[in-house]
């Protein structure tokens, strides 16, 4: 049981004026009339309402000690963090000169009459690289190699692959200089149609090289169906893309590679031609953060004495990119201070600073009195009238940056030859700065680990605190083949899109997520323990369901029962109390059918059926009655089709 609380005075307004008017008829028997239309009762019950405030502050002592406890503990608020984005910076028109983006360009969302802009900067500098085509090679699965350069100069039809086209057939395209994080267009001019492939969905793969493997680059429209036609290739080039050499050349090489289709994926009866092939830069992606920046911040004036404090004049303080440095001004220059978690290792002679990042407080060295009634120093003190500042520090943070994909669209940074940005996914990582009433909550938890992870609980709870925008952890059993080892699942927020639509890859935690929990528990696990940090399995669910409804707008109807669907099945906010899908809980037709029959505007739900379904290659599975999930696994929705009927007005058919 927990110990209570003492209330140490518990008395109240009326109380009080009920024993002042006692006070009086013993002292004063002459005072009779004590109706509150009187004066002095006028005066009593002023002086019973100031007394009531006095007790309500004098009850908070206990708090108040609670939290000095708290601190004394070494428990201290997480800061706010700041979300994330990859923002696309479209040119005007290709330039023949690199565009440089300067780090602390700023973009924001759309002010709207009832929403502030949101405002994003960029982390660091990006060049936009122009580029130009200066080879072509085509080789085939086997590794036969052919400069087809000349050919294409000469305006001569070149096969991009083998006759009958082979998994593993590649086009290279031969860039004079890497562009790492630009957008490439690749325009060609084809004169082959119908070779066996869909336009919308042609088994091929844009790549580049990192020095060790091709990787996977995102390509935007497409517009030559799969090669077939006239038309332009938007090709995103990741971070990683290196120089190599490739038929004897040095180049930033850009490879077409036909893939292995899917089940069902038409593929290539012969392959594609093209007469003219041209490659240039169009824009450049560069990760934004919901921050601003602050330059040479000034922290006050020092009084050569120990303990001082002083604050920003905007808090917070992001710390994902490092601490702050404070500069103290010393003759013509400036001697930096850098920033420690505590005072306990500083020597007498150490310029070091403890940061609050919540409240934006800067902490200088204490000094302690020895028995011997000399003083112990846990650090260097700034001399008596020396300026200091804060050279460069974020501001920002919080929720309010998890934006929607396409909503980062305005460029408040002037910035020559850019003409729009726009982000292709969502904003994520953004948490509010902690609440004291959850330290206070937190604070026992953090007792019994004494930085040690030992039960489920354990890593469940360390997780969270290394990576607070992780939306679920669970601590799983080993499976067969993993004895000793220890398995936390990751699932990350994510921003769903129109009508509560989550794509599977918003389901998928970062490196930088799963590589902070990773070195958290790594560093406080049993000797022995084997650790692994990944995202949990996910089970697709396809709902296929016929609705009858009075409604006079049926897309209206058709829209929101989609809508209960993806917000029922939901793995970050779904099922029954809205936390959540359960892991290992099993979908069932019943509660389906009662989520559409709840939708505004259904009358009946005449048919329904659901498939288990595979959300990586969307294969699906045989209608059931019940799809299962593994224990360890969540549910997903997977491309619920529905279809709404009309009923005539007297419900006959």
């Amino acid at each position: 049981m927990a110990l209570p609380s003492p209330n140490l005075d518990d008395r109240r307004f009326q109380q009080l004026v009920d024993e002042a008017k006692r006070f009086v008829q013993q002292r004063a028997p002459e005072w009779t009339d004590h109706n509150v239309s009187d004066p002095g009762v006028t005066l009593i019950e002023t002086f019973a309402y100031m007394v009531d405030q006095l007790l309500y502050r004098l009850n908070r002592v206990p708090e108040k000690n609670y939290s000095a406890f708290l601190d004394l503990l070494g428990v201290r608020l997480f800061p706010p963090a700041a979300a994330t984005a990859e923002v696309d910076f479209w040119l005007s028109a290709p330039q023949p000169e690199t565009v440089l983006l300067r780090a602390g360009t700023e973009v924001s969302t759309l002010r709207t009459e009832t929403e502030e802009a949101v405002v994003f900067s960029t982390a660091e500098d990006l060049p936009v690289v122009p580029s130009s085509l200066d080879r072509l090679v085509t080789v085939s699965a086997a590794g036969e190699q052919t400069d087809a350069t000349a050919r294409l100069a000469d305006g001569v039809d070149v096969p991009c692959f083998q006759p009958r086209p082979q998994v593993g057939d590649a086009m290279l395209f031969a860039l004079p200089v890497v562009v790492p994080r630009c957008i490439l267009v690749v325009r060609l001019d084809s004169r082959v149609e119908g070779v066996g492939v869909d336009p919308r969905q042609p088994p091929l793969a844009w790549e580049v090289w990192d020095g060790a493997r091709w990787i996977a680059c995102e390509t935007g429209s497409d517009t030559t169906g799969g090669l077939n036609r006239p038309g332009e290739v938007v090709v995103f080039v990741p971070a990683g893309q290196v120089a190599s050499v490739v038929a004897g050349r040095r180049a930033g090489w850009l490879r077409c590679r036909v893939s292995a289709p899917e089940p069902g994926q038409p593929f290539y009866a012969e392959s594609p031609t093209i007469r003219r092939a041209e490659v240039f830069t169009v824009g450049g992606t560069a990760t934004v953060v919901h921050a601003q920046t602050v330059t040479d911040a000034p922290l006050g004036t020092s009084e050569g004495v120990a303990g001082q404090r002083f604050r920003l004049a905007r808090p917070p303080v992001l710390l994902d990119g490092g601490p702050p440095v404070v500069e103290v001004a010393a003759g013509d220059g400036w001697e930096r201070w850098t920033a420690v978690e505590h005072f306990g290792d500083s020597a007498p002679t150490d310029r070091h600073v403890v940061i609050d990042a919540t409240t934006g407080e800067f902490a200088f060295p204490p000094a302690v009195r020895e028995p011997d009634g000399g003083l112990h120093a846990f650090g260097a003190v700034p001399p008596k009238g020396a300026h200091l500042r804060v050279p460069h520090y974020r501001t920002g943070g919080g929720t309010a940056g998890n934006v929607a994909r396409a909503t980062i669209t305005v460029l408040r940074s002037s910035v020559p030859y850019v003409a729009r940005v726009d982000n292709r996914e969502a904003a994520r990582g953004g948490v509010d700065g902690e609440t004291v009433e959850n330290a206070k909550v937190r604070a026992p938890h953090l007792l019994r680990l004494q930085e040690r992870a030992v039960t489920a609980g354990d890593f469940e709870l360390i997780a969270r605190q290394a990576a607070p925008s992780a939306a679920r952890v669970r601590c799983a059993p080993a499976v067969a083949g993993e004895a000793g080892a220890v398995r936390v699942l990751v699932v990350p927020d994510a921003v769903a899109d129109e009508g509560d639509r989550l794509r599977f890859e918003q389901l998928i935690p970062g490196e930088q997520v799963l590589s902070a929990i990773a070195s958290a528990l790594d560093e406080r696990r049993l000797v022995g323990t084997r650790l692994v940090v990944q995202p949990p399995d996910y089970q697709g669910v396809t709902v296929v369901a016929r609705l009858a409804t009075r409604s006079p707008d049926g897309d209206r109807v058709r829209e929101a029962a989609l809508a209960a669907l993806f917000r029922h099945l939901n793995p970050l906010r779904g099922g029954a109390d809205g936390r959540g899908w359960p892991f290992g809980r099993a979908v069932q037709y019943g509660e389906v059918f009662a989520v559409l029959q709840q939708v505004a505007g259904v009358t009946a739900v005449e048919e329904l059926r659901l498939f288990p379904a595979d959300p990586i290659t969307g294969r699906r599975g045989a209608p059931a009655e019940r799809v299962d999930v593994a224990p360890d696994a969540l549910v997903f929705s997977h491309q619920h089709q529905v279809v709404v009927a009309a009923l005539p007005a007297d419900g006959q058919r």
